[in-house]
């Protein structure tokens, strides 16, 4: 795999992992429990996307193909790791909330 198409599959993580952190920031300021738990399953729904395009990569170099890592990948998977991150405090600060 070159260096271009891990890059553009590194813009594919970053844009999912983008719009599931929009979903979740929005998600934190609607005050809405039952907004707050829509938001939060359109966001995991783009983590999937993004998880599949992370496991691309993942299988290539598993199959002996080299994957010549760039920073535009690099910064794909930071955007998701924060995301993810993201995500689980604020589904966490929710559930107090909700007590």
């Amino acid at each position: 795999m070159t260096k271009e198409e891990a890059s553009m599959i590194g813009f594919e993580i970053v844009a999912y992992s983008g719009d599931a952190r929009s979903k979740l920031v929005e998600n934190a300021k609607t005050g809405n429990f039952d907004k707050c738990d829509q938001l939060i399953e359109e966001a995991n729904a783009c983590l999937v996307d993004a998880h599949k395009s992370q496991t691309e990569l993942l299988q290539q170099e598993a199959r002996g193909n080299h994957v010549e890592v760039g920073f535009i990948t690099v910064h794909a998977q930071d955007h998701l790791m924060t995301t993810l991150l993201l995500k689980d405090i604020i589904s966490t600060l929710i559930d107090v909330y909700k007590k």
